[in-house]
This record gives C-alpha cells, sequence and structure tokens, in this order.
C-alpha cells in the first residue's frame, strides 16, 4: 500500500483535519474468495487482484 499525506487544515469551525491518498491491491484469495466463473469465451469474470484507491480525511478529537 502506498500513502500519500496530503496537509492538516482547519475547517471553518475551528476543527483540525488531516487528508490521505490511500492506494494499493490486494488478492481476493487470500480473503478466502475463491469463487469463479468463465465467459463462454473462455475470460475470467473476476480478477485475482482488488485494487484499492482511499481519499480520507480525518479529524483530530
Amino acid at each position: 500500500m502506498a500513502v500519500e499525506f496530503g496537509g492538516i487544515m482547519v475547517d471553518p469551525w475551528g476543527n483540525t483535519k488531516a487528508g490521505f491518498e490511500i492506494n494499493g491491491k490486494i488478492n481476493r484469495k487470500e480473503f478466502g474468495l475463491n469463487w469463479n466463473a468463465l465467459t463462454e469465451a473462455g475470460g475470467m469474470v473476476v480478477s485475482e487482484d482488488v485494487k484499492l484507491h482511499f481519499n480520507a480525511e480525518v479529524a483530530r478529537a
């Protein structure tokens, strides 16, 4: 996983917040998701790798 820190700011109500962007991938079979199906042409319907992309904002409590 790759995490990029976006910065810290104070919103109009005085709350301190931080932003992050998170990118990565996981293998779904490592979590027990082993089912699969094939198309009529023989291609897989679901990939083993699942791409993750998050934009997160957290507030100081």
